[in-house]
């Protein structure tokens, strides 16, 4: 079960079939997509196994991505992104290029950690950024992440961002 959040303006929720056009046009966005995962767009196809397998992190882990939602239309992702093989428990985040400049990504990303750090207590918390990400780097450290070290993540450089406790 997908616990369901609520900010000032935002719904954090578990992705729904609904939510495959406006997720799968966000994903085939070359700016929004340039600085997540390998940096390529993604498919219709490809967004649906992403959602399937968002969901299916949660089933297995506990924690996951939410969808967002803005009064009443998807916006993007935010939530703990850890699949096998991941270095640690991800506060990952991206939202739609019209969501954009509005605080938005800061509110979704500041309700996901507040979560992952009750429901998580003992474990590490990072963002994986890329060093171009001028406004990922500006969100982590302004909820509290620090720099740490450079390691490459999917083939591309990136940093790793600690919350402390």
């Amino acid at each position: 079960m997908v616990p369901v959040l609520t900010t000032a303006r935002l719904t954090l929720r578990g992705f729904t079939e609904a939510d495959l056009d406006a997720f799968a046009a966000m994903q085939a966005d070359a700016e929004v997509m340039r600085h997540l995962g390998t940096g390529q767009t993604r498919s219709r196809a490809e967004t649906w196994q992403g959602m399937a397998g968002f969901m299916g992190q949660w089933a297995l882990r506990g924690h996951g991505l939410w969808a967002l939602e803005h009064q009443g239309r998807f916006i993007g992702r935010a939530g703990i992104l850890n699949p096998e093989g991941w270095p640690a428990p991800e506060l990952a985040y991206a939202l739609a290029r019209p969501a954009w400049g509005q605080g938005l990504a800061f509110e979704a990303a500041e309700a996901a950690l507040r979560w992952a750090r009750a429901a998580l207590p003992q474990r590490r918390i990072v963002s994986y950024i890329r060093p171009a990400n001028g406004a990922s780097r500006r969100l982590a450290a302004r909820l509290g992440g620090v720099q740490g070290e450079a390691l490459e993540l999917l083939g591309a450089a990136a940093e790793c961002w600690d919350y402390p406790q």
